[in-house]
């Protein structure tokens, strides 16, 4: 399955406690194509993230807002890697199935 690696910007949720990161245009796309009629609940697509020390399995959110593919970041990853809302970050997505 395709593997990305990426610089993202973590942004919270208005009134919320969500934290995401939102995948550049053409990432979402490639995503999107390479996912198209295999995608989950919500249309969401199953994916393995690595951030700083932290590898875990999660899903990517589309966002009609974005346009784009959102990625929730708990803060225990956070809190693991060092980092803040607001924060430029280089994370690594592997598509996986199921």
């Amino acid at each position: 399955m395709p593997e990305y690696e990426v610089d993202v910007t973590l942004w919270q949720v208005e009134n919320g406690s969500w934290v995401f990161a939102a995948l550049p245009f053409d990432v979402a796309d490639q995503v999107d194509e390479v996912t198209r009629g295999r995608q989950g609940g919500f249309g969401s697509v199953r994916v393995e993230v690595t951030l700083g020390p932290t590898t875990w399995r999660t899903s990517l959110f589309p966002d009609k807002v974005r346009e784009t593919f959102v990625l929730p970041v708990k803060k225990a990853v956070r809190t693991a890697a060092g980092v803040a809302v607001g924060d430029v970050v280089r994370v690594r997505l592997r598509l996986v199935d199921g």
